[in-house]
């Protein structure tokens, strides 16, 4: 949610100033869009995981690997300092923080809560 109100600054960063608004920010939309192609497929493969070592600990470094993308993108350099591999970079944080355990976070919190619940009601 964030990131739209942030489109407009990011496509004026990490694309080229000749560029038009019109194309930047589909862009900057685009980029967005595409960490969530990875997200049903990360999802799976994190939930496996989740049955290995835990819900508790993957949803734990499903926050640490929500965090750390967010950080380098906050301090990547823009375009006018690395050209284009700005705007690659860009598009490798989002694939980053798809590719983590937040994938499944919803239904480990579903699950959590439903086990609370039910757990106070049986007593």
């Amino acid at each position: 949610m964030i990131y739209v109100f942030y489109a407009k600054i990011i496509s004026e960063l990490f694309f080229p100033s000749g560029l038009s608004p019109f194309w930047a920010m589909l862009n900057t939309y685009g980029i967005f869009a595409a960490g969530y192609f990875f997200r049903p497929l990360c999802g799976m493969v994190m939930a496996h995981f989740g049955d290995l070592i835990g819900r508790k600990r993957l949803f734990s470094l499903s926050i640490l690997l929500m965090a750390l993308p967010t950080l380098m993108t906050g301090v990547m350099p823009t375009f006018e300092s690395i050209g284009y591999a700005a705007s690659l970079l860009l598009l490798l944080m989002p694939l980053k923080c798809r590719v983590q355990p937040s994938s499944c976070k919803c239904s480990v919190v579903l699950l959590q809560a439903y086990r609370q619940t039910a757990w106070v009601q049986a007593k």
